[in-house]
């Protein structure tokens, strides 16, 4: 397969690009090949290089920011996806959707489904969304929503633990943010196995098991053989973010138990191979 990803320098398009270049014609699209907003460029990019599939990471990820500037969000998040969508149309390319656990509210008191309706509280969450409902009108998509990310190559979540630990150094998280927990490589793997079994529709991704943010974070320290006493839990009231986050989160990953593709490992074995190849990134 021919396959251009997006966001190629992100986090998660990091993975992506790790995973599928294993085995198949990969083109990498960062900033600097391009500008996702810049539809007639992105047209002119891909139409060269032609992809059977376009996987689309490229976003504003950050609920902070896309709080503080909703039009920037809008334009990235929502309105390049709908230009991707009626690229991949024209070339006859199938898209696939990076997206989030934020499209949901919060309230539920079990792992939210693919079929559960949305009604996300922040901005970050509305863009993706209608990022959503742009893919959804092309037939050959598939929507993969994921989780709290970490994986190597970028700063993330549990990079930035280890670094802190290292340093002696404390680190606020959020004690009662209880969710799924995604590690790129295998999210990867699975959207690899999924695209390839040609069946369109959303999925969730995400390492099996729930843990808050805290969890996440002191047993990330543990297993790198640190002091985890410096990993402080507090309630989200109390930390005063700008953009709302959810309570709960968890996912319920129906569809890839309904066509028949293995669940990726769990959480804890997933960031116990992750914490042993964990180096300082940026």
């Amino acid at each position: 397969m021919k396959i251009a990803v997006t966001g190629a320098a992100g986090l998660f398009g990091r993975g992506l690009v790790q995973v599928f270049g294993e085995g198949h014609q990969v083109s990498p699209l960062s900033r600097k090949e391009g500008d996702i907003t810049d539809s007639a460029t992105m047209r002119e990019i891909l139409r060269a290089i032609a992809p059977d599939v376009i996987v689309h990471s490229a976003a504003i990820p950050d609920i902070d920011e896309c709080e503080k500037n909703p039009e920037q969000a809008w334009r990235v998040n929502a309105e390049a996806t709908r230009g991707l969508t009626e690229i991949a149309k024209d070339l006859g390319a199938g898209l696939a959707l990076i997206s989030t656990d934020a499209v949901f509210d919060g309230t539920s008191r079990r792992p939210y489904k693919e079929s559960d309706a949305v009604n996300t509280p922040s901005v970050y969450g509305r863009t993706k969304v209608a990022a959503e409902e742009h893919v959804r009108k092309l037939q050959n998509h598939w929507i993969f929503r994921v989780s709290a990310l970490f994986g190597p190559g970028k700063a993330n979540f549990v990079n930035k633990a280890w670094c802190k630990a290292m340093g002696g150094e404390p680190y606020v998280v959020a004690s009662d943010q209880l969710g799924s927990a995604t590690y790129t490589l295998d999210a990867a793997k699975t959207i690899l196995e999924v695209i390839g079994a040609g069946v369109h529709r959303t999925y969730h991704v995400c390492n099996q098991g729930e843990c808050t943010r805290y969890e996440l974070a002191k047993r990330a320290v543990e297993l790198a053989g640190l002091n985890s006493s410096n990993v402080i839990g507090k309630p989200m009231d109390e930390m005063k973010r700008v953009g709302p986050r959810l309570k709960y989160a968890v996912m319920d990953m129906q569809a890839l138990r309904e066509q028949g593709i293995a669940l990726p490992r769990t959480w804890e074995d997933a960031l116990r191979d992750y914490v042993g190849t964990l180096q300082p990134v940026s």
